[in-house]
């Protein structure tokens, strides 16, 4: 257990730092003033919270203080872990009910997403599940060759197209190839897609639609891949991509680049989605089951 907190404390380094590096100062032995609550808001603006949910936390806080007459603000410190870890929902269990279950894999150039699918493909494997890849991001040769790569590494087909091929034709090979094997887990790659074009979302939607064709049902899970140095910028692109292609959970990728971990608050606030995943460093094992009260520990850890 001390392992699993010290990887989290290890990932969240930089947003606990930066963003919360003042808070023992902050939430000393001095009386609660002002001043006290000007500066705690300007904190956790700093952690890219979201002022909507920092508006929440404060006004929470100030009735705690005052309904249990509070003097001191150091005794705020325990008030404020209560009130962050109530605003994050469990990572849920995921349960593989289709065979094959396909997941789709979206999000922006530059997120992580294609390394993402490859740890996930590594965690599922070492779960004793079968798999394949999908690799539908047919406009960028690279992510092509990045997956084949992986595949090869993991033992794991990777079903492509030549390039600038149909993506949507690519994802229905997969999920087809899944079938005739009986594969547990089919999960497909999609091009990077800024979510201000509306042409590029258009052709995100008919891969989505493709794969029902190819299995009625599917795709069973529709994961977005953020990259978590972005912050709040972020949420445009996931309420965009939520919209589209109906997401159904988030991953935090390149969470220990980040100083702005206090984003993963907004996501669940603006969104109501799941946090599935977080990307705590470079290796495959360092993407894990995101686990809110590591989280919040992790960031308030000084």
């Amino acid at each position: 257990m001390a392992d699993f907190f010290e990887k989290w404390k290890s990932g969240l380094a930089k947003t606990s730092k930066v963003a919360f590096g003042q808070l023992a100062t902050l939430l000393g032995a001095t009386e609660i003033t002002g001043k006290t609550w000007e500066d705690l808001e300007t904190l956790l603006i700093q952690a890219d919270i979201g002022i909507e949910t920092i508006t929440e936390i404060l006004e929470s806080l100030r009735l705690i203080v005052r309904d249990q007459g509070l003097i001191y603000s150091q005794e705020l410190s325990a008030a404020l872990q209560a009130e962050l870890r109530a605003r994050l929902d469990p990572s849920p269990v995921l349960k593989w009910e289709n065979k094959p279950s396909v997941i789709m894999v979206v999000g922006v150039n530059g997120s992580g997403k294609t390394t993402t699918i490859a740890k996930l493909g590594q965690r599922f494997q070492s779960e004793g599940r079968t798999l394949l890849f999908g690799a539908a991001d047919t406009f960028r040769a690279a992510a092509v060759d990045q997956l084949q790569v992986w595949g090869d590494r993991l033992k794991v087909d990777v079903i492509a197209g030549a390039p600038e091929s149909d993506p949507g034709a690519v994802a229905f090979n997969a999920v087809q190839s899944g079938v005739a094997r009986s594969l547990d887990l089919v999960i497909i790659d999609t091009a990077g897609r800024l979510h201000t074009r509306f042409n590029l979302m258009e052709e995100l939607k008919k891969v989505d639609r493709v794969i029902g064709k190819a299995l009625p049902g599917a795709p069973h899970a529709v994961w977005l891949v953020l990259d978590a140095t972005t912050g709040q910028n972020a949420l445009q692109q996931a309420k965009a991509f939520k919209e589209a292609v109906g997401v159904t959970g988030v991953i935090l990728a390149k969470l220990d680049s980040s100083a702005r971990g206090g984003m993963a608050f907004a996501i669940q606030r603006e969104l109501r989605l799941p946090i599935l995943f977080a990307g705590l460093g470079e290796k495959p094992e360092d993407l894990i089951p995101f686990d809110p009260d590591a989280f919040v520990r992790g960031i308030l850890s000084q």
